[in-house]
């Protein structure tokens, strides 16, 4: 699997997004991945505000997300069945602005592969629009797929399969979007990168013509981490 992340210039709001894309993306293959960070994805639909102070950043976090709690750091928050924080709400290369998350990334990445896709007749195409997040218990932050299109993002290893020595598998599934995504995102990097697009190739992926947009989403009261965070005091 080989990523190549592709340095832009600075992205303007209500920028035409796909014009943009197009004037940095080398002509790719078939069964490529490309990658988009939300951040151009929720510019280009206008999803900015001007920050006044801490009240309205708190205000529009609450409006953004399912579920808020206040920590020392950082509001804790559920958005569209993902655990962040502050709902993605970010002041980050925002240029004094606050940017929240693109409004259904799902289906900006299914517009975004349509119009790749056909514009150099591929067969099989596969679009990721990525965030960062950090992980319980882990310092710094990764990548995140917050939206998906043209591949299958959870692989399942089917019950009775074998590993190496083997044992049967009881249960098995592989998160695919978000690991590509986390790997994008350590070369598309941060900062003042200006790398806001990469392109994966050799992926081993599944593609397919529909994605399941819930195929990732688990009950919260399913979620195996749900008892320990309960019990801490």
């Amino acid at each position: 699997m080989r990523i190549k992340a592709i340095k832009t210039r600075i992205f303007k709001p209500r920028e035409k997004l796909l014009l943009f894309i197009a004037s940095y993306l080398p002509k790719i293959k078939d069964k490529t991945i490309l990658v988009v960070t939300s951040k151009i994805v929720a510019l280009s639909q206008g999803r900015l505000v001007d920050k006044v102070d801490e009240k309205t950043k708190m205000r529009i976090i609450r409006q953004e997300s399912d579920f808020v709690l206040p920590t020392k750091y950082v509001c804790l928050t559920v958005k569209d069945g993902q655990v962040m924080a502050n709902a993605g709400v970010d002041e980050s290369n925002g240029n004094g602005r606050l940017i929240l998350l693109p409004k259904d990334s799902f289906k900006a990445a299914a517009k975004i592969r349509s119009h790749f896709k056909k514009k150099y007749r591929l067969k099989n195409l596969g679009v990721i629009i990525t965030d960062s997040r950090c992980l319980p218990l882990r310092s710094g932050i990764t990548g995140m797929a917050i939206g998906y299109a043209g591949f299958q993002g959870l692989k399942s290893y089917a019950r009775g399969g074998q590993d190496i020595f083997g044992r049967l598998f009881e249960y098995s599934r592989v998160d695919v979007a978000d690991s590509l995504a986390t790997a994008a995102v350590l070369l598309m990097g941060e900062g003042d990168e200006r790398q806001p697009l990469a392109v994966i190739t050799g992926a081993p992926v599944a593609f397919c013509k529909k994605t399941d947009w819930q195929e990732l989403k688990i009950d919260i009261r399913e979620d195996m981490y749900g008892p320990m965070f309960k019990a801490l005091k």
